[in-house]
């Protein structure tokens, strides 16, 4: 096969016909005539807007000739560059030997549904391994509805919502899949595919920012957990794993509770994929001596400005009539004090969303449907924290973290507390100059920022749960408010617009990763010997890509103890 890098087709008001565009571009490059083309695919497209108002697409295509001779004869005569071979990596994991899966004392056991623990689950299911998924939320349809009454009437159930449940966090947020991860294995392909094959767009195999959405990404989960119970695999919902059995420094079962009551599971193959708000998690395994440390994260604040002046600083004027896809984007800054600050979580066209799991703390991130269509654009920007804020203690990072929510929860009064840019900064208010009604001008000086909602000119919340206008300029340390408010002057002088008084601020973004790694060691293993800490809970991914592939390396180390242990036993 042949590989053409940078193919450039120039964004117009009226769209090119994309498939036909490229067949010319191939056979012009290649120069051949069409029937001397078998096939041809996309493996790569992304925009590039770098020389504004003018926009392209950008490829790179895999191409597949007749005549194979005249593929070699193309790549030792042609003259361009962006003309190689190419050669596609399939990922290839180990094989289950046992056909006979009845034969094995324990079935592996998955405690977490989220990226890490279904991907997990699904390739130990595809190689016969029958696993067992434990999970302390509800089934994903049924989790829907507690959330969705959850941002309506403010009941929490919590082992029920944003973070708890099947498909785990990533279920209820923008579903970006792009990881920083270089895989040169294949595994991230497969992951991709996998998701594809159960329901996903299949522009995610080739987008250079591929995203999901909520929407979408509801009918993966559901796909994936029918396929691996046809394949044996069993789903245990609404179980919490309370603690482990443990003989001689080995794992020999877990203990459950669930509507029924409490249980021993016997198992010595455990996969804690159980996410990074799991925090009575953390303390019932530090109490049986899971070795762990304590890890920085960071913490923030959630803007929303709306999605059109994003479009229009990151693809200039007219970006209106290109028919573009609703932009992202990414900051990073370094205050005096010497603290990094940076978006993180960009959700184009997306909802800021309470995503709490425990009563009278409030934490929130960002989510998006698939069309990204909600009008506002909305990032956390998130100052990074290690232990000189919050302890050298095992467990500082994430007392915290709760520390933080609770003060989130008062100042919202049990809901999401939203504050303006120029009353967060103590600048002068963000409806100077705009001419308002004098109805207008009586709300806002009786309800304060809230009187705001009601004036169009304004950015308005688009957010997914109860809120109010509250004072949150001391809901962060004063050093980190600080850093926060320089680092959004700066962002202002990046992106026009992005420090507009009006910009929407709501707290507290907490949940940005683990406060805490569990170790383990080059098998996977932790000090506890068959127990796998796994994913991003365990703090090792930050994301839905690197989690489900943390998820797939794991797996992978599994399938190979399951092949030792029956070939010690046979």
């Amino acid at each position: 096969m042949l590989q053409i890098d940078q193919i450039k087709m120039l964004i117009k008001e009226q769209p090119q016909e994309e498939k036909a565009f490229l067949q010319s571009q191939i056979e012009k490059l290649l120069r051949i005539s069409g029937k001397e083309i078998a096939d041809w695919q996309i493996l790569k497209k992304s925009l590039d807007a770098r020389k504004k108002p003018k926009l392209y697409w950008v490829y790179r295509v895999a191409v597949t000739l007749t005549d194979k001779r005249m593929e070699e004869k193309l790549l030792t005569s042609s003259k361009n560059t962006f003309v190689t071979a190419y050669h596609p990596v399939s990922y290839q994991p180990p094989v289950f030997n046992v056909v006979d899966a009845d034969r094995l004392h324990n079935r592996p056991v998955i405690i977490g549904t989220g990226p890490a623990g279904l991907l997990c689950g699904y390739q130990l299911a595809c190689q016969g391994l029958r696993p067992l998924l434990i999970e302390r939320g509800k089934c994903l349809e049924q989790r829907k509805k507690a959330v969705e009454d959850f941002w309506e009437r403010g009941v929490l159930e919590q082992d029920t919502n944003v973070q708890f449940g099947e498909g785990g966090a990533g279920a209820f947020s923008d579903g970006k899949l792009q990881t920083q991860v270089k895989d040169k294995t294949g595994r991230i392909r497969y992951i991709l595919e996998t998701f594809v094959e159960h329901g996903a767009p299949e522009e995610i195999l080739f987008l250079n920012k591929p995203h999901i959405g909520t929407d979408l990404l509801a009918v993966v989960v559901k796909n994936m957990r029918e396929h691996m119970l046809s394949m044996g695999a069993e789903f245990y919902f609404e179980t919490t794993m309370t603690g482990l059995e443990i003989d001689k420094g080995k794992l020999c079962g877990i203990r459950l509770a669930d509507k029924q009551g409490e249980r021993i599971l016997p198992t010595d193959c455990c996969i804690l994929c159980i996410g990074h708000s799991a925090r009575d998690t953390f303390l019932a395994l530090h109490e049986q001596g899971v070795t762990m440390e304590n890890k920085p994260f960071a913490v923030g604040l959630r803007a929303q400005h709306p999605q059109s002046l994003i479009n229009e600083a990151q693809y200039g004027e007219g970006w209106k009539d290109k028919h573009l896809p609703p932009s992202d984007y990414k900051l990073t800054y370094t205050a005096d004090s010497g603290r990094g600050v940076y978006s993180f979580c960009m959700c184009p066209g997306g909802y800021v969303v309470n995503a709490s799991s425990e009563p009278e703390r409030t934490a929130v991130n960002g989510m998006s449907y698939h069309g990204r269509d909600s009008g506002n654009a909305n990032s956390a920007i998130v100052m990074t924290i290690d232990q000189a804020d919050y302890g050298v203690k095992l467990f500082d990072g994430m007392f915290f973290q709760q520390e933080l929510e609770h003060k989130a929860y008062l100042l919202g009064g049990g809901r999401l507390a939203l504050q303006r840019l120029s009353d967060f900064m103590e600048e002068p208010s963000a409806s100077e100059g705009i001419e308002m009604p004098g109805r207008e001008k009586e709300m806002l000086h009786d309800a304060g920022n809230g009187g705001m909602e009601n004036i169009p000119e304004l950015v308005q919340p688009k957010v997914k749960g109860q809120y109010q206008w509250s004072d949150i300029r001391d809901l962060l340390p004063e050093q980190l408010s600080l850093d926060f408010k320089e680092a959004m002057k700066y962002f202002g002088t990046v992106m026009e617009g992005f420090d507009r008084p009006d910009t929407i601020l709501c707290g507290i973004e907490s949940r940005t990763s683990s406060p805490v790694k569990i170790l383990r060691n080059e098998d996977f293993q932790s000090n506890i010997r068959g127990l796998y800490p796994c994913g991003e809970g365990a703090g090792y991914a930050g994301g839905i890509t690197s989690a489900a592939l943390d998820g797939l390396k794991v797996a992978e180390k599994v399938i190979m103890l399951y092949n030792n242990f029956v070939c010690a036993t046979t």
